[in-house]
């Protein structure tokens, strides 16, 4: 099954399968039980300096994918990334972030490399 996204911000669903946060950051206003994520891969999310560059600018989009796409493929990222690959392969699992920019986010480029893996 392919991995799906979710903001922070939509309902959770029985449907979602294994909800994994993947921000660096805990989003403000939500507790654990509210959002209902069973692990929190914070180590997975872009470097801050990384997070800080980028600063969600479009025009920076696409240099931005292809350095986290760079620290994706990097240890202790890349174990990571199969860790995600294998449990999305056994049942269903969403990737839970913050950012507004649903197309230009973290999550965004996570789901494209752990889908390719699978």
């Amino acid at each position: 099954m392919p991995v799906n996204t979710k903001r922070v911000y939509e309902k959770p669903a029985k449907s979602d399968g294994h909800r994994i946060l993947v921000d660096s950051l805990w989003p403000r206003g939500f507790s654990r039980s509210k959002l209902q994520i069973e692990r929190w891969m914070r180590e997975i999310a872009p470097s801050a300096a990384l997070r800080k560059w980028y600063g969600h600018q479009p025009k920076k989009w696409n240099e931005f994918r292809q350095r986290y796409r760079r620290e994706l493929a990097a240890s202790p990222r890349k174990e990571l990334v199969e860790e995600l690959a294998k449990l999305a392969r056994q049942s269903k699992a969403t990737l839970v972030f913050a950012a507004r920019d649903v197309e230009r986010s973290n999550a965004a480029v996570l789901q494209e490399m752990v889908n390719a893996k699978m």
